[in-house]
């Protein structure tokens, strides 16, 4: 056998009683609470509303939640689900789509932006895609400790064994394979420490639009390469020359260059920056 690491944690961190912790849910809201701290202090750092945060927690979590997984009912596992339509609200019983999640909160901050700041979606964007970055990271730890989401067989000195998963006894048993769950995490880190650079070392928010297409970029393009190793994540996708997961990170790769150009186009925006919670919705 190959040298590998052999991944045997339980996807379940403790139980009290009906209560049950899964790593992947603690990952999740390590995720949203680190988020809401770092957008708080971006919206004091700029004087926008305190009040406006809470308000942007609700639109997100709910967009994310239904985004992914009717992202997986509608881009996966259509066929099942419209004949099985009750089953779509099960979401604890696993299946969502980082596409769909996407989508949902591109939704969610328009609205919020036409209902709550009055400010283009941009605004919100360059801000809220920052904290997005690390908890796309945090997700894929999650994954990685329901021993889900991984790739084919490598001879890698890094290779897994995923000792707890059905699949890979009935695909890989005793081969090592490639961990793509932390490929992934490792370029979300890298992303998110590259957008925390560009907003308060080199004010990029002073230009409309960039901050969110790099974000683009930095998520779907290492998405787009890793799935080239991944395993399908539906029986569908194996006659495929490019997957589900990468023909729906073309467009959004696409509209990153896209906002990266507009951005760069468009004279720089001065903003300032009073340190404070305004105390009143301000319009600009």
């Amino acid at each position: 056998m190959l040298s590998a690491i052999v991944w045997n944690v339980d996807p379940v961190l403790f139980s009290a009683g009906p209560i049950t912790v899964r790593w992947y849910g603690l990952m999740f809201a390590i995720g949203f609470l680190l988020g809401y701290e770092i957008v708080s202090r971006m919206f004091k750092h700029e004087g926008a509303p305190e009040k406006w945060l809470p308000i942007l927690l609700i639109y997100v979590v709910v967009a994310t939640i239904v985004g992914s997984r009717l992202g997986h009912v509608f881009f996966y596992e259509w066929d099942y689900y419209s004949a099985h339509p009750m089953e779509i609200i099960k979401v604890w019983e696993g299946g969502l789509a980082s596409h769909g999640g996407t989508i949902g909160i591109i939704l969610a901050i328009i609205l919020y932006s036409i209902f709550v700041t009055k400010r283009s979606p941009l605004w919100t964007f360059d801000r809220l895609v920052i904290p997005i970055a690390l908890v796309g990271g945090l997700i894929r730890l999650g994954n990685l400790m329901n021993s889900e989401i991984y790739g084919y067989a490598t001879d890698l000195p890094w290779g897994f064994l995923f000792v707890r998963s059905r699949e890979w006894h009935q695909l890989y048993e005793g081969l090592p394979v490639h961990p793509t769950q932390i490929y992934e995490a490792l370029c979300y880190f890298g992303l998110f420490a590259l957008l925390m650079w560009m907003y308060w070392k080199k004010n990029a928010e002073e230009r409309p639009g960039l901050i969110f297409g790099v974000f683009f970029i930095g998520i779907f393009l290492p998405r787009f390469l890793i799935e080239f190793i991944k395993n399908d994540q539906v029986a569908f996708e194996a006659d495929m020359t490019l997957n589900m997961g990468q023909l729906l990170s073309i467009p959004f790769i696409v509209i990153g260059v896209l906002l990266i150009i507009y951005a760069m186009v468009r004279p720089r925006q001065k903003l300032t920056f009073p340190d404070k919670y305004a105390d009143e919705d301000t319009r600009r």
